[in-house]
């Protein structure tokens, strides 16, 4: 019988940053992910890295800034997952590119675009590493109250992200 290690990993998340951790399954994701973003938010910072699960089995990285670049790749190191990809980015947010990034034909799936606390549930076995999973941020606290519901709606406008 095989055996199989279950492990956290703690990502660094870019100072007044974000990222994204997902699975993809071309080598072709770090350049399409590129575009995806530029064409979308031209004046966002990025750092793309894409563990590659055969061949070379290399971290590939792209991006326009070098220092989200090495988060990126910090990250996708520490995961260390085959067809595991990393966006660490700045000057713009997930939800501005989440969209276009689901379109890219190789993209599998996205396990989170959070800039809260992140740790990744890896499992281990003799072949490799796989996500079973995140936990993005902390538990909830309780449920929220009207001036809790008023300070979200407000906080939403303010940002520009509802009238």
């Amino acid at each position: 019988m095989d055996e199989m290690e279950l492990k956290t990993v703690h990502l660094e998340i870019p100072e007044n940053g974000n990222i994204i951790v997902g699975q993809s399954h071309f080598i072709k994701t770090v350049e399409d992910i590129y575009e995806a973003i530029v064409n979308t938010v031209p004046q966002m910072k990025f750092g793309i890295a894409f563990n590659e699960a055969s061949g070379a089995c290399l971290t590939r990285v792209d991006g326009n800034d070098a220092a989200l670049k090495e988060n990126a790749t910090r990250n996708a190191q520490s995961i260390a997952a085959g067809h595991t990809f990393v966006v660490s980015m700045r000057d713009g947010y997930p939800i501005n590119v989440l969209s276009r990034i689901r379109e890219i034909p190789e993209i599998c799936t996205i396990f989170c675009a959070t800039a809260n606390p992140l740790e990744v549930i890896i499992a281990e076995t003799e072949q490799g590493r796989g996500i079973l999973g995140v936990i993005d941020g902390s538990s909830p606290k309780g449920v929220e109250s009207d001036t809790d519901a008023e300070w979200r709606h407000s906080l939403l406008r303010k940002i520009g992200y509802k009238r």
